[in-house]
């Protein structure tokens, strides 16, 4: 079993400058395929429909269940 410790003690590999840091990060977002206008209203609609249900969703089944706890515990009560 190895060391974790000495394997980065061995690791030679030295740190980059934030400068250099920074010109990676920009190489690498110029690779990145940005969606188009429409594609991304669409996007934004679909996960605006898919929250909006998934709210109404748990807000039912929270009504549901206050209203079955509220029932069990207030049957014997007039």
């Amino acid at each position: 079993m190895t060391d974790s410790r000495a394997d980065r003690r061995d690791d030679t590999r030295q740190r980059t400058s934030p400068v250099t840091f920074y010109r990676q990060v920009v190489a690498e977002l110029r690779k990145v395929v940005w969606p188009t206008q429409e594609q991304l209203v669409t996007y934004f609609i679909v996960t605006l429909v898919f929250v909006a249900f998934f709210m109404v969703l748990v807000s039912a089944l929270d009504l549901a269940f206050g209203e079955l706890v509220f029932e069990i515990f207030t049957r014997g009560e007039s």
